[in-house]
């Protein structure tokens, strides 16, 4: 008797410890053919996976996660993912080839499943910021019933259009600044030089506060960037959503910062109202330009659990 009383003492912490798995950890699977970051952070293990596709290309959301995740951590296990040639997957391996959407769309897959058999779960929520829904819209479209639902946050729906709209809004803002006026006159759309881009960008930066933008080293930094990611950038611009996908089989949440100039907020809520889908809302954060997560982390967060009542 005394004997069967110990094993069930000695077991017991390990039946506690199946029912809830503390995790905070990096992970380095081999996700495209590369060593690829993957942080998991969590109390327990059986809580929805949220992963979240950074912004960019080639920007990382991990280091800074915190101010628009600490909410969200008491509903999800959090799921940051340094994309290949950004963050910490590109200081463990530069990508050996030139990074292409459809290649980066593999690798969201992969990391997809990878967390799915990880976690042991069927299904995942996702969220792109930016150029993050390149990425997840191909999943939305190619592999839905992977998805509890979709966040798509200031989300690229037409970017050559779009583009094209902010180059004229900085047309009329810049007027009276001979120097702007020029360097934005020269602008080629679809773009010719990754000059063309970089005045767009330097601009817009610039008209939100970021002084740096006008900068000898920001332009120096801008134009490496390029030489790996305005290939892809190039076709990101080929990307028409209201032509190509105007039905999804998984729900579709839109967020849309009312500032945003970047990502035009007009062609986001057109595209919105035309998508079929069988659960969608679009939010609009008023005090938001392009950065939601940044400029409300907490109405962000909220809103996100929000939906979780509308499964």
């Amino acid at each position: 008797m005394k004997i069967k009383s110990l094993f069930i003492l000695l077991m017991l912490p390990i039946f506690c410890s199946a029912q809830t798995v503390k995790t905070d950890t990096l992970l380095t699977p081999e996700i495209g053919g590369i060593k690829q970051v993957i942080e998991i952070k969590t109390d327990d293990s059986n809580k929805p996976i949220l992963l979240f596709l950074s912004g960019g290309p080639g920007s990382s959301m991990m280091n800074n996660a915190t101010p628009f995740t600490n909410i969200l951590k008491s509903k999800f296990t959090i799921v940051q993912w340094d994309q290949r040639d950004a963050g910490k997957t590109l200081k463990l391996n530069p990508s050996p080839v030139q990074p292409s959407v459809e290649l980066m769309e593999k690798d969201t897959y992969q990391v997809i499943n990878f967390l799915r058999k990880e976690l042991n779960q069927e299904k995942i929520y996702l969220l792109g910021s930016s150029w993050g829904n390149v990425l997840g819209f191909y999943i939305v479209r190619d592999h839905p019933e992977l998805l509890h639902a979709y966040f798509a946050v200031n989300p690229v729906i037409s970017q050559l259009a779009s583009e094209k709209e902010l180059l004229e809004i900085l047309k009329v803002y810049f007027k009276e600044n001979a120097r702007a006026s020029k360097e934005l006159a020269s602008v080629n759309i679809p773009f010719k030089i990754d000059e063309d881009l970089f005045y767009l960008r330097k601009w817009l930066f610039y008209k939100e506060g970021k002084k740096y933008a006008t900068s000898n080293d920001f332009k120096k930094f801008f134009l490496e960037w390029s030489k790996t990611w305005s290939p892809a950038w190039n076709e990101v611009m080929n990307i028409d959503l209201p032509k190509t996908l105007k039905k999804v089989d998984c729900p579709v949440y839109f967020f849309v910062g009312k500032n945003d100039i970047q990502t035009s907020t007009r062609i986001t809520k057109e595209y919105f109202e035309e998508l079929n889908a069988p659960k969608k809302d679009l939010f609009l954060f008023e005090n938001s330009g392009h950065q939601i997560h940044q400029d409300e982390p907490e109405k962000f967060q909220n809103v996100i659990i929000k939906t979780l009542d509308k499964k």
